[in-house]
This record gives structure tokens, C-alpha cells and sequence, in this order.
């Protein structure tokens, strides 16, 4: 029997390592900008076309290469900063395996540029499918370009697994904006499809935030800092009242370095106990430095997931630094000595919780108040208002013990018994109804989630979304990546009824929303839209109509139907059994239950 195992050639094991590596054109944007940062760049461009399907181009200023290290750069496992295996557990660098530019040439057509400063010449290299073309001298600046053209070209399998062009460019700012986060010292631009979508200046870490994720962003900062004598962590919280329905604002640098861990994550989270809402999210932006040797990096291909030799101590540690922050910046419960009590109103309060002072008394005025004759005249107004409230307050206590006592009679009957109402509510969520076969249980925020998202997904069909005009226009700020989004989706979101118009940079202003919303707050509403549309997103894949009529029927189901009348749940519950699927949410969630007259009369075991 002859030997059947043998060795692949360098092109094919170089195609199966890419498929760790180079899982999308983020991918190669993360290596990209890595090395460059790595090249000690001041200053780095990124540019890409078609989600980076077509073109990722990475323009630095760094040291550059020689040519005998550029053609190096290329292969296999070539590295400059590995020499022993104790090296594994001391990187302070960003790339280090030198898998990343081997597996990019084995799926692309790479195109570099490279000169160092001392050199009059630099180096011009060509690869295709790990096959060097061509490599001669060419006169270039100080740095590299690197252009890595027609992505997984010869390995069309892999191209036809890739998402839509905003799935890919969604990816493609994420790792974009982790590296900017993490290196606010370097200049940072980016072009996609010849619109600058990002110029960062170099500068701090909070003008950094801002630059990334808009304006708004300047009030809601909370900084967070705390030093031991094994690890040192910096960096920005965000306001429990700005938390968010998705996770895509939250970062963790190890290092300067991106990871995920939910750990860590738990730890941050859990010192928000009790000032978030369900589901929502904070923002942060955290900084650990911690000795190399306490952290294994080296655990997955994209370095993002690392392990720590004592990772209790570090949530402990983030735990605690977050409260502190909190708390520093009185964003935690606390009493307020410095206000002025009357414990006589909050008395009356308790007494009568829906009795309400008719004149403000301002003690603390009194304070403001230099002499004494002014201030015995402002006392004695006090108490003279004091008095004529607590009078008034003693006749309405009176006139409420006054008690109508009327005893069953048939006389007190009135000549015709008034119907039963055929809908009742249960603890405000709920909705019972009485059924031939039993009761109908439903969730009425269920309900309206499917009856909006029927009537939405027919607005966007039909092109025929009714639209009430604004009373007064609001401007709404939208950092670089929802803005690019809402260009993406105006077509889509103009059939929902929504109109607007882009002004200036990064920013538009609503002049109409969909009838059934008003009123409403516009900003609050659209800013919701784009949140849930992006958090559907993350989860799910679904068409663009789909996906916005799910996440406007998300966001506005709960508030529209929050207090009904007695007409209104019959409605309600006349339209959900006229949709074309009444029994479930989108999400696939029931919106009712129907309960036998079986199943009751077991309980009652009749």
C-alpha cells in the first residue's frame, strides 16, 4: 500500500491559515492598522471600497522597511518580535505571529509601498496568491502602503460567505474605532468609497470618544482611575441615564490592546446595580495596565480573548474603581444635606399624597437676605402663607370625612344593570377576556409589537408610510458610523413615515415621524430606531425593511399602549386578531394564551 499522507504546498497551508486569520475584510483592517501603530505611526489613513471587498489601502508615516524585510514580511511565521518562547509571555506589541500579511497575500492581490528615512529609495512589492510578482525600487515617502485588492478573489467559496456591504463595513468601523480608542496619541483618518467618514486629530483620550461617537458624548463622561501595586486602570464611564439596548460601546484594553471578557465585563456591570434599566448598557471605555507576564495572550488567532493568572483580583478591582466613580461623581443615591427640608410639607405629603403646595417656600432664599428687617419680612410672608395653606388643607381634610353611606337597596338599583365589561385589565400588562371555550390571557405590549410591525412592514411594501409634520424641527447629532447607516437607510426609513434632512456634518434634522407616534419625542424616537435597528443587527440576519419595522415596533410598543380605556383594549384586541400571524411576537415571543375551561376546572378539581 503506498504512503497517502504528504505535505501541502505553501500556497494551500498559507489559503487553510487565512481561514483563522482573515475571517472578513475587518480582519485584515485590524492587522493593518495594527502594524502600522506597531511601525510607531503618527499619523495613519485608511481607505476602503466596497466594504473592503474591492480595496483596503493603510497609509502610514512609521519607520518603514528595507527591501530584504519586506519581502520578508510576507512569509510564514516571520516575526520581529519573537526570539525565545519566554518572549510569548512578555509582548507589549500588537502583532507578533507573523501569520497576518502571509495570510492576507494567500486570499487577495497585496500591493506594497515602503521607505525608511535614511534611505534615498524605497521598495515596491506585488503578490498574488503568495506569488511574488515583482519587487523593484520606487521613490516614496517616509512609511508603508499596503493595498490589499479583490479579497478572497481565488477562493470564491469563501467571497460568497461574506455579509452584505453594511454588515462588512460595520465590522470594519468596530475595528476601526478599537484601534483609534486605544492609540488617541496617533492621527487617524478614513475613506470609504471616497467620503471621508473619520478625521481624528491626536489628542486626549476623552477628545478622542468625542471625535468617535458625537458631541453628545462631552456630558456623559464619567472619569475612572485607580492604581495598585499590580495593575493600573484609566478611562471613561458613561451616565447610567445614557446606557443603551446594544453592547457596541463598551471597550476593555489590556495594555492598549482590544479584548472581550465577560468577566470583566460582569464586574463593570454589577457596579451599576440598580441604576439601569432592564437590557441596557453602559458605556465605558477602560484601560488596564497590568505586567505582560500576568497575561496570556496568545490564546486565540485575533488576540482578543486573553487569559489572567489572577483574574478574581482583577474584577474586584474594576468592580471597585467603577463604584467609586459613581459615586465621586454623585451619580449613585445619596442624601443632600444642603437642601432645605419642611418637614411640615412632607407630613401633609404623606397625609395626602395628592395634596400640592400653592406657593413655593423658598427658605433658602432667606440666606441670600442681608439685613434683618428684610429677612423678618420675608418670615413673616412665609408664615402668613404657611398658615393660609394649612387652613385650606384642614377644610379639604374635613370636607373628605364627610362619607356617603347608602345601604342595598332595591330602590338604589338602577332600572336597567349596565353590560359587564368584556375586557379587564390584570396588573397593568395584561388584558383577560372571556372566550366560548375559556379566557384569553394577553400581553398587550406584545400585541401592539406585532400589530405595529404588520403595519410598518405594509408602509415599506406599499411605499405609502403617513407622515405628520414636525411642530418644531429637532436637530439630532449622530456619530460617523449611524450617520453613514441612516444615509444607507433613507429610502427604508422615509417609508416609515420619517422625514428628514441631512445638515452640516454628522447631523439631521426631523421634520416629520410617523402619524401614529405623535406625539412623541422625535430625537429620543429615532435615535431608539437606529439603537435597536444596529442591536438586530448583531443578532440577527435579516432585510434592511424587515429589520427597521422590528426595531420601530420594538421601541414604541411599550409606550404607546401603556394606560388604555375600556374601548381601546377591545380594539386592541380586535386588531391582533386581524393580523396575519397573531400568535407571536416577531422575536417569536407569544403575544397570548388561552386557557380552557378544562384547565380551570382542574385546578379547582371539578
Amino acid at each position: 500500500m503506498s504512503d497517502v499522507i504528504h505535505l501541502l504546498p505553501d500556497s494551500i497551508a498559507n489559503q487553510i491559515a487565512a481561514g483563522e486569520v482573515v475571517q472578513r475584510p475587518a480582519s485584515v483592517v485590524k492587522e493593518m492598522l495594527e502594524n502600522s501603530v506597531d511601525a510607531g505611526a503618527k499619523s495613519i489613513k485608511l481607505i476602503v471600497k466596497d466594504a473592503g471587498k474591492s480595496l483596503i489601502q493603510v497609509v502610514d508615516n512609521g519607520c518603514g522597511m528595507t527591501g530584504t524585510d519586506a519581502r520578508m514580511s510576507f512569509e510564514r511565521h516571520a516575526t520581529s518580535k519573537i526570539r525565545s518562547s519566554e518572549d510569548l509571555f512578555k509582548i507589549r506589541t500588537l502583532g507578533f505571529r507573523g501569520e497576518a500579511m502571509a495570510s492576507i497575500a494567500a486570499v487577495a492581490q497585496v500591493e506594497l509601498k515602503t521607505r525608511q528615512l535614511q534611505s534615498e529609495l524605497g521598495t515596491h512589492l506585488t503578490i498574488e496568491s503568495s506569488e511574488i510578482k515583482s519587487q523593484e525600487p520606487i521613490a516614496f515617502n517616509q512609511g508603508t502602503s499596503i493595498s490589499v485588492k479583490n479579497l478572497f478573489y481565488n477562493v470564491p467559496a469563501r467571497r460568497n460567505f461574506l455579509k452584505s456591504n453594511p454588515v462588512e463595513l460595520r465590522h470594519i468601523n468596530d475595528e476601526f474605532q478599537r484601534v483609534a480608542l486605544a492609540n488617541p496619541e496617533v492621527a487617524f483618518s478614513m475613506v470609504q468609497n471616497d467620503l471621508e467618514t473619520y478625521k481624528l486629530d491626536a489628542g486626549k483620550l476623552s477628545k478622542r470618544i468625542v471625535q468617535l461617537f458625537g458631541k453628545n458624548y462631552q456630558q456623559q463622561l464619567i472619569t475612572c482611575a485607580e492604581e495598585t501595586e499590580l495593575v493600573k486602570i484609566k478611562g471613561y464611564i458613561g451616565k447610567p441615564e445614557n446606557a443603551k439596548k446594544t453592547r457596541g460601546e463598551q471597550f476593555f484594553f489590556i495594555n492598549s490592546r482590544f479584548i472581550k471578557n465577560s468577566y470583566l465585563n460582569h464586574a463593570l456591570v454589577r457596579a451599576y446595580e440598580g441604576l439601569l434599566k432592564e437590557d441596557y448598557h453602559p458605556f465605558y471605555v477602560l484601560f488596564i495596565k497590568i505586567d505582560p507576564v500576568h497575561v496570556d495572550i496568545n490564546v486565540h488567532p485575533t488576540k482578543t480573548e486573553v487569559k489572567f493568572d489572577d483574574d478574581r483580583m482583577l474584577y474586584g478591582i474594576i468592580n471597585s474603581a467603577v463604584r467609586q466613580a459613581l459615586a465621586s461623581f454623585n451619580v449613585t443615591p445619596s442624601l443632600d444635606f444642603s437642601a432645605d427640608v419642611s418637614f411640615e410639607h412632607l407630613n401633609m405629603q404623606r397625609e395626602n399624597p395628592n395634596a400640592t403646595t400653592k406657593k413655593d417656600r423658598d427658605y433658602g432664599s432667606l440666606k441670600s437676605l442681608e439685613s434683618s428687617q428684610e429677612r423678618l419680612a420675608k418670615l413673616n410672608e412665609l408664615y402668613a402663607s404657611a398658615s393660609q395653606e394649612e387652613i385650606a388643607t384642614i377644610e379639604e381634610a374635613e370636607k373628605e370625612r364627610v362619607v356617603q353611606t347608602t345601604f342595598p337597596s332595591s330602590m338604589n338599583q338602577q332600572p336597567e344593570a349596565e353590560e359587564k365589561k368584556s375586557t379587564y385589565h390584570l396588573h397593568g400588562r395584561y388584558l383577560l377576556r372571556q372566550v366560548k371555550s375559556g379566557m384569553v390571557v394577553l400581553d398587550k405590549v406584545s400585541a401592539f409589537e406585532r400589530i405595529l410591525f404588520e403595519q410598518y412592514q405594509r408602509s415599506i411594501k406599499s411605499n405609502a408610510g403617513s407622515s405628520q409634520s414636525c411642530m418644531f424641527p429637532q436637530q439630532v447629532s449622530l456619530n460617523p458610523s449611524d450617520f453613514a447607516l441612516v444615509q444607507e437607510l433613507k429610502k427604508e426609513i422615509n417609508q416609515l413615515g420619517f422625514e428628514f434632512e441631512h445638515v452640516g456634518e454628522s447631523m439631521i434634522v426631523i421634520q416629520g415621524i410617523p402619524s401614529e407616534l405623535a406625539p412623541c419625542n422625535e430625537k429620543e424616537v429615532f435615535e431608539g430606531l437606529i439603537e435597536q435597528f444596529k442591536f438586530n443587527a448583531e443578532k440577527l440576519a435579516l432585510p434592511k425593511n424587515e429589520s427597521l419595522a422590528r426595531a420601530l415596533a420594538k421601541r414604541t410598543a411599550a409606550s404607546r399602549c401603556s394606560k388604555l380605556k375600556e374601548e381601546e383594549m377591545d380594539h386592541l384586541m380586535d386588531r391582533l386578531f386581524a393580523c396575519e400571524q397573531p400568535n407571536y411576537t416577531p422575536d417569536g415571543n407569544p403575544t397570548y394564551v388561552l386557557v380552557s375551561l378544562e384547565q380551570i376546572n382542574e385546578w379547582f378539581r371539578k
